[in-house]
């Protein structure tokens, strides 16, 4: 008889997805062993390959292929199961899945994390920071309770409640600020040293709309995957960079930067929550909401 442990599912489906023995452990929060040893045994329950491992990658089997959508199935209602039996505790107790994308994570947990703390003592928050695309398949999924994220967020699975405007500012080296005469039009041609966050970055859309008819050619074949960065390249005279309202406190403490507005109607994104709409947590959705919200109105008021 096959006996499949949730745990062997659970590394087979995060094995399945970054097909690399180590950053799948590194997942699961096990060695590199420990889920080598389960996904064998797997293996051995079921009587064929999942994997097939050679030249330093890893390949689904036509068999594993075949699997995967049904264990990806079966670990949605464990998880929607485990949701369930949470409804009777009180809001934001025990363990809740955060995922939080690059451009707002450094900024608002600062805030929110010592707020979580002192209002729910029995809160288990992990955290969790990835890209958009990531964080919407592992909250859709049941990785993930819910997810801060910037719209637009084009997903059926999810629902998403706007929680606020985060107004967009130009960050540019402090030797240009008075040249530029700021509020910067959206036209200005200080736009074409706009320097980008890679690929998959949300806000490298955002910033290439802000252009308007101004292509930026500072970064056309190189880009950066964290606003810090960036904006250390801004402190080195090396171009400008488009910021968020809650990264400007930020972005002044850097030496040589200075932080223009734009013309009105100033550029802006909407922050988001967004959890699976069968997610029975309402209690913890609306806790998470308003202190999310103080943690915004905190982070203002610092700035």
């Amino acid at each position: 008889m096959i006996r499949l442990t949730i745990r062997q599912m659970q590394y087979f489906e995060r094995l399945a997805e970054t097909l690399h023995f180590g950053r799948a452990a590194l997942s699961c929060g096990v060695t590199q062993p420990a889920l080598s040893s389960q996904i064998s045994e797997m293996e051995a329950q079921l009587g064929f390959k999942l994997f097939e491992r050679g030249s330093g990658a890893v390949r689904l089997t036509a068999e594993a292929q075949t699997l995967l959508p049904r264990v990806v199935r079966i670990l949605a209602e464990v998880r929607a199961l485990e949701g369930e039996a949470q409804r009777e505790r009180k809001a934001l107790e025990g363990r809740f899945r955060l995922g939080v994308i690059p451009t707002i994570a450094p900024y608002l947990l600062p805030e929110l994390l010592p707020l979580l703390k002192q209002r729910f003592p029995q809160l288990r928050l992990e955290v969790r920071e990835a890209v958009t695309d990531a964080l919407a398949e592992d909250t859709a999924t049941g990785r993930l309770d819910a997810m801060i994220v910037a719209e637009p967020m084009d997903d059926s699975r999810l629902a998403q409640e706007t929680l606020f405007a985060d107004p967009f500012f130009l960050a540019v080296p402090s030797g240009d600020a008075e040249r530029l005469a700021p509020p910067v039009a959206q036209e200005s041609m200080a736009l074409e040293r706009l320097m980008l966050l890679e690929d998959g970055h949300c806000m490298r859309g955002q910033a290439l709309e802000i252009c308007g008819r101004v292509k930026p050619v500072t970064m056309e074949t190189f880009g950066a995957t964290s606003l810090t960065t960036l904006l250390h390249m801004v402190s080195h005279g090396m171009g400008v960079t488009l910021i968020p309202q809650m990264a400007r406190a930020s972005a002044k403490r850097l030496p040589s930067v200075s932080v223009l507005p734009f013309l009105d109607p100033s550029p802006s994104r909407n922050i988001c929550l967004a959890g699976r709409k069968s997610n029975p947590r309402n209690a913890d959705f609306a806790a998470l909401r308003e202190t999310i919200l103080q943690a915004h109105e905190n982070l203002l008021a610092r700035a």
